[in-house]
């Protein structure tokens, strides 16, 4: 069970939070650690969605999937730090259950366009999801993991990841993000083993 604060939610809780990663600000808009992010605008942009300024540090809306309740939610905390924004959507949400936590991220040990649903699992160095784990107190959570690839040469990782990439990848990475749109909503309507049937096997 998810750790809450003391005051509680009033209203239908959602059936899915979705918090997709990335660092707020127009520098980072198209860069390879924004992914996550942008699965969250198309997600928005769907389902007729306005992502706004809230009190947990995150743009947010809720929308209808299939006649569930979806919140959305794009922390707007540096990568870093996304744990302090998710802590709060959680329960702005009346999220109690890891399995109603989707995150979206991008993913260095993936290749360029590879998908993969994940429940639960390492951390894989990656800051966002360490955040997340140190609020949460679990790392339960569903997640998407968008491949990124890893950086050529002796570029560093974080290097790698805070830079838009050439025109072609970014073809690809916008291929990918829609398809990451797509496994969220199977989540939400067929469960996280039939999501994970259907987008792992096609990575």
């Amino acid at each position: 069970m998810l750790r809450r604060s003391r005051a509680e939610r009033t209203g239908e809780p959602a059936a899915l939070l979705v918090v997709g990663l990335g660092n707020p600000g127009g520098q980072y808009v198209g860069t390879r650690h924004n992914v996550g992010a942008d699965v969250v605008h198309v997600l928005a942009d769907r389902h007729g969605g306005s992502l706004r300024k809230g009190k947990e540090l995150a743009l947010s809306c809720e929308v209808r999937i299939g006649g569930q309740r979806v919140a959305l939610a794009f922390p707007q905390t540096y990568m870093n730090e996304s744990g302090q924004s998710v802590g709060r959507l959680v329960h702005r949400h009346g999220v109690d259950d890891p399995a109603r936590l989707v995150v979206v991220h991008d993913e260095l040990d993936l290749p360029v366009g590879g998908l993969k649903v994940k429940e639960g699992g390492g951390l894989a160095g990656h800051n966002g999801l360490k955040s997340i784990t140190a609020h949460l107190k679990t790392q339960d959570y569903l997640r998407v993991r968008i491949g990124v690839g890893r950086p050529p040469g002796r570029q560093s990782g974080a290097d790698y990841v805070l830079r838009r990439p050439p025109k072609a990848e970014a073809v690809e990475l916008g291929v990918v993000v829609a398809e990451a749109a797509d496994a969220v909503e199977a989540i939400l309507a067929e469960g996280v083993d039939a999501a994970m049937g259907r987008f792992n096997a096609r990575s």
